[in-house]
């Protein structure tokens, strides 16, 4: 039997590897030095670390758009992080970059969300505006720079750069950033860039997915909608009739299409480009990943209705209200009287900004544990 150890994977990787891509024997390292792992890469290991975090659990509860107690089925920031670290995956390998990088990253993207979602984000936000904000995404990178404790040699993951870098530069429609510390003047890895096209392809497709499921978008809200009809039309699908299984067929239809025009897209921009080169990647005066010309005004149809129809009906905004509401009176409460929360967060407050360590930790709540907490401060019939 042969065993391969890291320095073998590593060697693997220089030859396997496309020229631009980031290999895990060239990473910048973590903040505090450790010992290299005698069969696992650097990025395998970063990936690991996030994957057995708390935080990482917790997004089994919290929201994409339904709320858990919505139902079982419908995807919540665990199955999105999945999907996309999937989607993500899938484009590093046809392209000769880390997965194991890309991968890392996708897991760790969502850490810093909050309870219902973009709701809960908005609402914190406004909370935190004399105190610095707050950005679900710079809390991924906080997570685990220094919340999630887990070693007692040093705070945070002790992630390396090149995950942390990734973590930071991801840019979205609904999620925007600054690097600061991790050159903010250069362009993301290509696994990172990865990321971004994956997780737009996965919450675009499966939130049609969920929507369709829930009955709160129909068949025929589809109608003018490009990719939807070209779907139906090379799979042959009747609109009469429409059953879960076809559903399943389109939305799968959907991501080939999505994901297929991402990886020509980038081979066609490191080709004109003459990317070839790490450096011309981080150099490259655009991002190399994305949508071609054709598909960008497609995908921006299919995210307009699901904008109209999803985002915006009222079932979704009645949650998205309420949600707010729930977290500014827990974040007021906690506020006026400290005592009320957990020993180890109050020692917290009495170190550092009260604020911020009250907002760390309602973000790092579960939808399930808000409502819970809502109730036991504010529902007189609750009295644990």
């Amino acid at each position: 039997m042969t065993l391969f150890t890291r320095e073998q994977l590593e060697e693997e990787e220089w030859r396997r590897l496309s020229s631009y891509a980031v290999r895990s024997g060239g990473s910048r390292g973590r903040i505090h030095p450790e010992e290299e792992h005698p069969y696992r890469t650097a990025f395998q290991r970063d990936r690991d670390r996030i994957v057995h975090t708390t935080a990482f659990r917790r997004l089994e509860y919290k929201t994409q758009v339904f709320v858990n107690y919505e139902g079982d089925y419908y995807r919540t920031r665990l199955t999105h992080s999945i999907e996309t670290a999937q989607i993500a995956r899938t484009m590093a390998r046809v392209l000769g970059l880390n997965e194991d990088l890309s991968e890392a990253i996708s897991l760790a993207h969502d850490l810093g969300h909050t309870p219902f979602g973009h709701s809960g984000e908005v609402a914190l936000n406004e909370l935190m505006k004399a105190h610095g904000g707050f950005n679900h995404t710079d809390q991924s990178l906080r997570i685990v720079e220094s919340l999630e404790q887990r070693y007692p040699q040093f705070p945070g993951l002790n992630l390396t750069w090149e995950v942390r870098e990734g973590i930071v530069k991801h840019t979205t429609d609904y999620d925007l950033t600054e690097a600061r510390e991790y050159e903010p003047h250069k362009r993301a890895s290509l696994e990172g860039q990865l990321v971004n096209a994956a997780d737009e392809i996965a919450y675009t497709t499966h939130d049609l997915d969920d929507g369709l499921r829930s009955g709160l978008i129909q068949v025929s809200d589809l109608h003018e909608v490009d990719l939807w009809r070209g779907a139906i039309h090379s799979l042959g699908i009747e609109e009469n009739g429409f059953s879960e299984m076809a559903r399943r067929r389109a939305v799968r239809f959907l991501i080939n299409e999505l994901v297929t025009d991402v990886i020509r897209t980038i081979d066609s921009r490191l080709a004109e480009l003459q990317v070839c080169t790490l450096d011309g990647v981080r150099d490259a005066p655009h991002n190399l990943a994305g949508f071609s010309v054709e598909m960008t005004p497609q995908n921006r149809q299919l995210k307009d209705l699901l904008l109209e129809r999803l985002y915006h009906h009222y079932r979704v905004i009645r949650m998205q209200v309420k949600a707010q509401r729930v977290i500014r009176r827990l974040f007021r409460a906690y506020l006026e009287e400290g005592r009320q929360l957990p020993p180890e967060v109050q020692v917290r407050m009495a170190e550092g900004q009260p604020e911020r360590v009250v907002c760390d930790y309602i973000a790092g709540m579960t939808d399930r544990f808000a409502i819970q907490e809502y109730r036991k401060l504010f529902d007189l019939a609750s009295w644990e």
